[in-house]
């Protein structure tokens, strides 16, 4: 998304942005159809009981962990190594 917007950004003309508009447009179409799991207060006290019990991997991934946690959710991703040492967290990845 922020390439596109970086190039309509950079591109003085307007007629020339139409692309890089109907491109992000597409993103946003594609991201549509997803539904998108919240970072809200039971990902937070999640969050804060994991840190409190030492769980040591980088923020963002415990973040996510989290979110998947509270919604009772499987994690794909191909990060095994750091997801697997959140306890309860279903991962898995497909690509493999």
């Amino acid at each position: 998304m922020r390439g596109w917007l970086a190039l309509i950004h950079r591109e003085s003309r307007p007629r020339r942005q139409i692309t890089a508009y109907q491109r992000l447009r597409r993103l946003f179409d594609f991201y549509a159809q997803f539904n998108v799991l919240q970072w809200d207060e039971a990902a937070v006290h999640r969050f804060e009981r994991l840190r409190s019990e030492k769980v040591r991997i980088p923020t963002m991934d415990l973040k996510i962990a989290c979110i998947a946690l509270v919604h009772d959710a499987i994690l794909l991703s191909r990060n095994l190594r750091d997801f697997q040492k959140v306890p309860d967290l279903r991962v898995e990845d497909w690509l493999n």
